[in-house]
C-alpha cells in the first residue's frame, strides 16, 4: 500500500427496506442489494469494482436496513476480496450527502485523500481507478461519472452540461420538466475531503436561514419556506447544482452501458449486462457446454456449482442459476434468473421471467415475458415458493409467494 496520504476510501449507499418498494416482490424475501445478478449479489458489483482502485483502504456500505440482515455477506465479502468492508447503519434519514457527512469522523480515520461514493442501484462496468486518474488531472472537489442517454429518457435522471475542453461541469439540474442535456448523472463520485465542507456549508446556511425566518412569523408559515432538517443534505440539488460552473466539479463520461436497477424487469436486463461482461473480466464464472455430457448452453450463463442441469437442457443466452436449482430433462429457459432451490421439472420453457426461491414449474409448463424490462407485466416474475402446475401457462404476470398455479393466466397480478 502506497503512503497514507494517497489511501482511497469507498461508501456504497445501498437503501433501506422502504426504498425498495418498486422490487416487490423479490425484496419481500431479501434485501434489494442482496438480491442476484449474473449469481452475485446485486451490490457484490460495486464492491468488487472497488477492489481494482489503487491504496483502497476501506469499504462502508451504508443504509437502512437492520445490521444482521448484512453481517453474513459483509464477513464473507471481506474475506474473499481480502479487503475490510463494513456496515453502516443510519439512524434516521440524512439525504444522499448527508448521509455521507454523518459517518465523516469514521470515514476520515484512514486519512484517506479521496473517498468514492457510489449508489448500488446503478449497473454499470464502474471505471473506478480511471475515474481517479482524470479526478487527479483535474484538481477539482468532485468528479462526477456520466452517460449519453436519449433525449427521450433524459429527464429521468440529473441532467448535465459540461465544458466539452476541461470537462468542468458547467450546469446541473436534477429531473427537469424541459430538456436540457443528453448528458446524466450516473450516480458514481469521486471526491476530495473537502466535500465535507461543503455539506456542512448547506447545513449551516440552512441554520441560518432557521434563525431569520422565526423573526419573520409571517415568512414561517409560507409554504416554499418550509425547509428541510439542517441535516438533511441531497447531493444533487444541494451540491452538485450550486457548485456547477466553480471550477469545483468535473465530468468523466463512460462509453460503456448503464443502467439503473429500480424495479424486476430491470434487475434481469442488468443481469444480462454483467453475464456479458463476465466474457472479458471473469471468463472462469461463465458455463459452457455442448449437449453431450453437459446441456446446451449458447450465449452468456451462469450456473451455480451446486445446481443440476440435465445434458437434455437448453440454457441461454442470459440465463442465471442459483445454489441447488435442479433443471429437468428438455427444459428450456431463455433470459431468465433462477434463484436458489427452484425444480423446473421435463420440457417446461422459462423465457424473460424471474422465478423465485423454493418455486417449482411443472412438466411442460411455460412461464414467460414479453420481455420488455421497462414496464410492470414485462416479464414474468414468480415469488417464493410458488407452485406452477403441469402444463400450466404463465404469461406477463406477477405472482406472489406461496401460490399454487393449476390453471393458465396472463396479465394479471395473483395476489
Amino acid at each position: 500500500m502506497g503512503s497514507s496520504e494517497e489511501r482511497v476510501v469507498a461508501v456504497i449507499m445501498v437503501g433501506g427496506p422502504t426504498k425498495g418498494t418498486r422490487f416487490r416482490p423479490l425484496s419481500l424475501n431479501i434485501p434489494k442489494p442482496l438480491f442476484p445478478l449474473a449469481g452475485q449479489p446485486m451490490v457484490h458489483h460495486p464492491i468488487s469494482a472497488c477492489k481494482k482502485i489503487p491504496n483502497l483502504a476501506q469499504i462502508y456500505l451504508v443504509g437502512f436496513y437492520e445490521e444482521r440482515e448484512f453481517a453474513i455477506y459483509v464477513s464473507s465479502i471481506s474475506n474473499e476480496l481480502r479487503i475490510p468492508v463494513r456496515y453502516l447503519k443510519e439512524d434516521k434519514p440524512h439525504g444522499s450527502a448527508g448521509g455521507l457527512y454523518n459517518f465523516r469522523d469514521l470515514l476520515m480515520e484512514d486519512s484517506p485523500s479521496h473517498i468514492f461514493l457510489l449508489n448500488c442501484d446503478v449497473c454499470c462496468s464502474f471505471p473506478l481507478p480511471e475515474m481517479l486518474e482524470a479526478h487527479r488531472r483535474y484538481g477539482g472537489m468532485g468528479t462526477i461519472l456520466v452517460s449519453k442517454v436519449s433525449a427521450e429518457t433524459a429527464s429521468e435522471f440529473g441532467e448535465l452540461v459540461a465544458d466539452p475542453e476541461t470537462n468542468e461541469l458547467l450546469h446541473y439540474t436534477e429531473k427537469p420538466e424541459t430538456f436540457v442535456s443528453d448528458r446524466i448523472n450516473c450516480g458514481v463520485y469521486v471526491f476530495t475531503p473537502d466535500i465535507f465542507n461543503a455539506i456542512q456549508g448547506v447545513s449551516t446556511q440552512r441554520k441560518d436561514r432557521a434563525n431569520l425566518r422565526r423573526v419573520s412569523s409571517f415568512e414561517a408559515l409560507q409554504p416554499v419556506n418550509r425547509s428541510l432538517p439542517t441535516d438533511f443534505v441531497r447531493l444533487d440539488q444541494d451540491i452538485l447544482t450550486p457548485l456547477a460552473g466553480k471550477k469545483q466539479l468535473y465530468t468523466y463520461e463512460t462509453m460503456d452501458f448503464w443502467e439503473q436497477i429500480k424495479t424486476p424487469g430491470m434487475s434481469l436486463k442488468c443481469s444480462g449486462l454483467y453475464l456479458a461482461q463476465y466474457s472479458s473480466t471473469s471468463p472462469h464464472l461463465l458455463a459452457s457446454g455442448d449437449g453431450s455430457k453437459t446441456a446446451t448452453i449458447s450465449g452468456d450463463v451462469y450456473i451455480h456449482p451446486s445446481a443440476k442441469v440435465h445434458p437434455t437442457a437448453k440454457i441461454g443466452p442470459n440465463v442465471s442459476i442459483s445454489a441447488n436449482a435442479r433443471i429437468g430433462a428438455g427444459a428450456r429457459l431463455i433470459s431468465c434468473i433462477i434463484l436458489d432451490d427452484v425444480e423446473i421439472k421435463e420440457n417446461a420453457v422459462v423465457i424473460h421471467a424471474i422465478v423465485g426461491w423454493k418455486s417449482s414449474i411443472g412438466r411442460w409448463s411455460r412461464v414467460q415475458g414479453v420481455g420488455d424490462y421497462n414496464t410492470k407485466l414485462g416479464i414474468t416474475i414468480l415469488g417464493e415458493s410458488v407452485s406452477v402446475e403441469d402444463e400450466v401457462v404463465v404469461i406477463n404476470s406477477i405472482v406472489l409467494p406461496n401460490k399454487t398455479l393449476n390453471v393458465s393466466v396472463q396479465e394479471e397480478i395473483l395476489l
